[in-house]
């Protein structure tokens, strides 16, 4: 399904993509960051918030180091600022990172059990697919932060992959 490669390439895009987000948001007043948009998770903010939830959950899942507090409900509500989300955005992205160039394509092949607080009961499913999961659970996030920005006039970043700069 995937390999090592793959799991590379995604994690320099999901880094550059949150960069280029960061960079178009800097400016952004908190009222504007946090004003309800209609989203699913509300804010500009608060939809940055979730993903960057989401991405902790499933590295703790991936690489077995520290899980989120808090569920699904209150992702939205992780950081109050930019900055706060900054500073642990760009520390998971290194993480998603350090992980994938470490990955092996033979772990790849194996299942993934976790307990599931979205279903509440343990869950077993392909690795391969959760990885999967993971990377287009963020394109699709920030894919609403993109409508965001451009529902309110902003220009939204590049997010073509075949566009991505070799130093991503």
């Amino acid at each position: 399904m995937i390999d090592r490669g793959y799991c590379v390439t995604m994690a320099r895009y999901n880094a550059w993509q949150n960069a280029q987000i960061d960079e178009a948001l800097v400016d952004w007043s908190p009222e504007d960051l946090t004003r309800n948009r209609g989203a699913f998770f509300g804010s500009m903010l608060g939809t940055l918030n979730h993903l960057l939830w989401g991405d902790v959950i499933w590295m703790s899942r991936f690489d077995g180091g520290p899980a989120p507090d808090g569920g699904i409900p209150d992702s939205p509500d992780r950081h109050t600022t930019l900055a706060g989300w900054r500073d642990e955005r760009y520390a998971t992205d290194a993480r998603i990172r350090t992980w994938a160039n470490a990955l092996d394509d033979t772990a790849l092949q194996s299942d993934l059990t976790w307990f599931s607080g979205a279903l509440n009961k343990e869950v077993r499913r392909p690795r391969a697919l959760c990885i999967t999961h993971m990377f287009n659970h963020q394109t699709h996030h920030r894919g609403q932060v993109h409508a965001m920005l451009t529902a309110a006039g902003s220009a939204a970043p590049v997010s073509d992959l075949f566009v991505m700069p070799e130093e991503a």
